[in-house]
């Protein structure tokens, strides 16, 4: 059977998979990313952290329940390094740059960015074109895990993603939004994996030029530092 997702990675506690764009997170008309993959690999999985439907790209998934706990505090807290590419067919207002501020409901499952910073979603993106191409890249880096956060960040900047039809986004063969990378500790080992988009032209073209070798090891690259607000509680 072809399943819609590759096994990546594969340890004692986790596994780490390339989930193909349009495959739900959890079932709904059919079974989802979780129970396909307990098919195919045989094991009791847990989910951790989740991806749009939408977005393809690395996904982990925990073998019991006292690391999926672990792995949530990860996340939670912000210890995951995360990376994304997206493609956007327009240009943007800059070439790079922070996306900050708080998100709010808008129509038909859609979000819209707030000018207010009382929790935000934040956002660094850096991007590049390559002559003859007419799409430019994007690499993101979320500091926070806000629902549609890169999708909104881009759109915020004028460069709604390829394919994101919900943002604006230019028609394409599919959102092109790709969970490209993580980096995480966990019981003393550093884990650290890449994954190139493996469908959609433009993906493809990207890969052919060589596009993301410059962000081949995106957590060497100088990304500035920022450190989550302190929520004052009563």
């Amino acid at each position: 059977m072809n399943w819609p997702f590759e096994l990546v990675a594969q340890t004692a506690e986790f596994v780490v998979l390339n989930k193909a764009p349009g495959l739900s997170f959890h079932s709904e008309q059919g079974a989802g990313l979780v129970v396909q993959a307990e098919q195919a690999l045989g094991v009791k999985l847990y989910p951790v952290h989740r991806l749009d439907k939408v977005t393809s790209g690395l996904i982990v998934l925990a073998r019991s329940s006292e690391v999926a706990a672990e792995l949530t505090s990860l996340f939670t807290q912000h210890q995951v390094q995360k990376y994304y590419l997206a493609i956007s067919l327009t240009k943007p207002a800059r070439k790079q740059g922070w996306v900050k501020g708080d998100m709010a409901p808008a129509r038909r499952g859609a979000w819209k960015l707030l000018k207010s910073q009382d929790n935000p979603a934040v956002s660094y993106f850096i991007s590049k074109g390559v002559a003859g191409l007419p799409w430019r890249a994007f690499l993101i880096k979320p500091f926070s895990g806000k629902t549609h956060q890169i999708r909104v960040a881009l759109k915020s900047v004028g460069a709604a993603i390829a394919g994101d039809t919900l943002y604006q986004g230019a028609t394409a063969d599919r959102v092109y939004l790709h969970a490209y990378a993580l980096s995480f500790s966990l019981a003393g080992s550093c884990y650290q994996y890449v994954q190139s988009p493996t469908t959609g032209a433009f993906f493809l073209q990207g890969n052919e030029q060589g596009l993301w070798h410059d962000w081949a090891e995106p957590w060497q690259l100088n990304w500035p530092e920022y450190k989550q607000p302190q929520r004052i509680t009563n």
